[in-house]
């Protein structure tokens, strides 16, 4: 396409570019529009692709108008961002002049660009690497875990006075100053006392009661509880208990690790405990020293980074976030626009790391071809089990298969950048690897 094109530098992500089409590719536009306007409507007395261009003009002119306008400017962006190598990455913000038919066009459009920036000494980078050490107080403790998942409740039968431990099955009614509140009322619930649950603050309060008979509580709860209507004030809450329950655990034998373990003893279970929680700690481990890779490139490597990829990023861990919360029902645990700006704050580095994980991929050669894309959606579809139909048509979709390989490279070349890290083995930090093995 003939046309004058400036280009203005306004930051390291940001580009201002000036446009002007000569009067004869305006015009060339305007021929073709109507030339194609006239073979596809119909206009009373003339047949079709037999309509003068001036019906078409009196009873079209402002589409055709609008039409053309965006085909000029579409087509020429295209054109400048192929011609200059540009990697837009926000949505051009445009300026247009008149359009006229036998005159020249001009417009100006500004947007984001991806960074160009050198990515130097990223091999060799000096990692530490804590050596994997599963102790017997962590397999006793997953075995425990294993044994409390499979234990039973029994009706309590000999008593009618709730104990610390117990479960509950109770009615209760919240009121705050004389009024219920959101939330404050719940018929059938089942409460294991003393388990720092959500309502544990009447905990001490359900602890004694007698079956059937009603117990008015006041509770005062702090001022940063999570629900802001009742944070730092007294509700009354009425209970009634219905029926009380107690956890019965299995006995830790051979026929344990037969019925639970799929294991011929109890010492082969725990063998196999041990070597899983072996398994979680060196996928632990990888994702750590991933995580360290990352850091240490940062620090090394300053740039710009275009707002309009922040902002995406952002959107998608809120989206991620408030899905979150929804499916745990958990009350919101902090204001909208503090979660949002502890999100930025991750996006931007999550978003840095990608530009930069990106490069060194360009430079390495490394890439993920449709086969291997294929091959990860295949995976997908059989780990979704019944959303599997959901999923390929989801994967169906280009620019989610275009996310997929841009993920898939971003591991793969931080496996690479992993492969040719300098790493040392160090001592494992016992707080570490316990908190790791809570997150379970």
């Amino acid at each position: 396409m003939n046309m004058k094109v400036d280009i203005d530098e306004l930051s390291p992500v940001q580009r201002k570019v000036h446009v002007e089409l000569p009067a004869e590719t305006v015009a060339g536009e305007f021929s073709r529009a109507y030339k194609n306007l006239g073979l596809r409507v119909r206009v009373r007395g003339f047949r079709t692709g037999k309509i003068p261009r001036t019906v078409l003009q009196g009873i079209y002119g402002d589409e055709v108008k609008g039409e053309v306008r965006s085909h000029l400017v579409e087509e020429s962006l295209a054109e400048i961002v192929k011609d200059r190598g540009l990697q837009i990455v926000s949505r051009p913000e445009l300026e247009t002049n008149d359009l006229r038919e036998t005159e020249s066009f001009s417009f100006s459009a500004i947007f984001e660009v991806k960074p160009q920036f050198e990515v130097k000494d990223y091999l060799g980078i000096p990692i530490e690497k804590p050596r994997i050490a599963v102790t017997e107080v962590q397999v006793d403790e997953a075995l425990r875990r294993l044994q409390d998942n499979h234990a039973r409740l029994e009706p309590v039968a000999d008593r009618e006075v709730v104990e610390r431990g117990d479960f509950v099955t109770l009615d209760f009614e919240g009121t705050l100053d004389g009024k219920p509140f959101s939330g404050g009322n719940a018929q059938n619930y089942v409460l294991e006392v003393g388990a720092g649950q959500a309502l544990a603050q009447f905990d001490e309060a359900v602890v004694g009661l007698k079956l059937s008979e009603r117990k008015i509580v006041s509770v005062n709860y702090p001022e940063d509880f999570p629900n802001k209507e009742i944070a730092g004030r007294v509700v009354e809450f009425s209970l009634i208990a219905h029926e009380i329950k107690r956890k019965v655990l299995p006995a830790l034998d051979d026929d344990f690790a037969k019925d639970h373990g799929e294991c011929g003893s109890l010492e082969e279970l725990k063998s196999r405990l041990r070597q899983r929680l072996e398994e979680e700690m060196a996928r632990y481990q990888t994702d750590d020293l991933k995580e360290q890779l990352l850091t240490r490139l940062l620090e090394r490597h300053s740039f710009s980074i275009p707002q309009a990829m922040v902002d995406r990023q952002t959107r998608y861990l809120m989206e991620r976030y408030q899905n979150q919360m929804a499916a745990q029902r958990s009350e919101q645990p902090a204001p909208m626009e503090e979660v949002r700006k502890a999100l930025e704050e991750r996006a931007m580095r999550q978003v840095r790391a990608t530009l930069l994980v990106e490069k060194i991929a360009e430079l390495e050669k490394i890439e993920v071809n449709d086969k291997e894309i294929q091959e990860r959606v295949d995976l997908l579809a059989r780990a979704a089990g019944e959303r599997a139909k959901n999923l390929r048509e989801f994967y169906a979709r280009a620019e989610a298969r275009d996310d997929l390989r841009t993920q898939m490279i971003f591991d793969r070349t931080l496996g690479f950048l992993l492969e040719h890290a300098t790493v040392r083995e160090i001592d494992p930090e016992v707080s570490k690897v316990d908190d790791q093995l809570e997150k379970r």
